[in-house]
């Protein structure tokens, strides 16, 4: 069962039938319909969901599959075996209208540096215990990801908190294993059990200031088993996660991603 954003819907088709995105005067992202005679016009295509200063120079092509010269490049952070990495590596730059160029963790050893390597793709290590203090760790995140040129970021199974540089930098997804705003943090799946829930599932969500507090873009339930332990369950809101989650990065690398507050409207092809 697929339940969609708060306040998601249709926005419908332009008079020009075109959509444009880009920041509002406070951060926040709304649509733009050019004026008559504008010179973008003649070209059907949005630009990427992002928190700063529009690019000119990434534009991708709404129906998902961006342009050869503005594919999208993904920075993905993690920390653990990777799961949702493959998935994302699976689905491919066709499906994702985005390449992954970069996999940055904040430990040695994390399962899915080694599935970035043997996938091509460039890996990075950022050890909070190599700086002097938080503030330094986050500075050094940032720098990776910027060195990257990446246009989005995807937290996928990433266990640490970023500053909140770091999403007004750059538009950021998260997915979370529990229908947010139910049992944020680290141990969702195992408070779900705890509370006797006969539902709960995973989340996917722009990474704001607050911890799992960003506005939600798509959420998939899960129906918890009589006898579930937190392994099992997990097991099977991962199986949603692969799925979900590479939709949602090919809505925002085509750009059909429109952040209102906290309400994400997906626009239509």
């Amino acid at each position: 069962m697929l339940v969609a954003a708060s306040g998601l819907r249709d926005l419908g088709k332009r008079e020009d039938g075109r959509r444009y995105l880009g920041p509002g005067g406070d951060g926040s992202l709304s649509v733009r319909v050019p004026p008559p005679g504008d010179n973008q016009t003649d070209r059907d295509e949005a630009v990427p969901v992002r928190h700063g200063a529009p690019s000119s120079a990434t534009s991708c092509a709404p129906a998902g599959a961006c342009e050869t010269a503005h594919v999208q490049r993904i920075a993905v952070l993690v920390s653990g075996a990777g799961s949702n990495l493959a998935a994302l590596l699976g689905a491919g730059a066709e499906t994702l209208g985005g390449r992954v160029v970069l996999v940055l963790s904040d430990r040695d050893g994390a399962g899915a540096l080694t599935l970035a390597t043997r996938a091509g793709v460039p890996t990075a290590v950022v050890r909070p215990a190599d700086h002097d203090d938080r503030p330094g760790w986050d500075a050094a995140v940032l720098s990776a990801v910027e060195a990257a040129a990446a246009d989005l970021v995807v937290l996928a199974g990433f266990a640490r908190i970023l500053g909140p540089a770091f999403p007004a930098r750059f538009p950021t997804l998260n997915v979370h294993p529990s229908l947010l705003p139910a049992f944020p943090g680290a141990h969702a799946v195992s408070d779900a059990l705890a509370w006797g829930v006969r539902l709960t599932g995973c989340t996917v969500h722009f990474v704001d200031a607050q911890v799992d507090h960003g506005p939600v873009v798509a959420q998939e339930a899960v129906a918890v088993e009589p006898g579930d332990t937190a392994e099992r369950l997990h097991a099977r809101i991962k199986t949603v996660e692969h799925r979900l989650l590479p939709a949602c990065v090919a809505l925002a690398c085509a750009g059909r991603l429109w952040v209102d507050g906290r309400h994400v409207k997906v626009l239509p092809p």
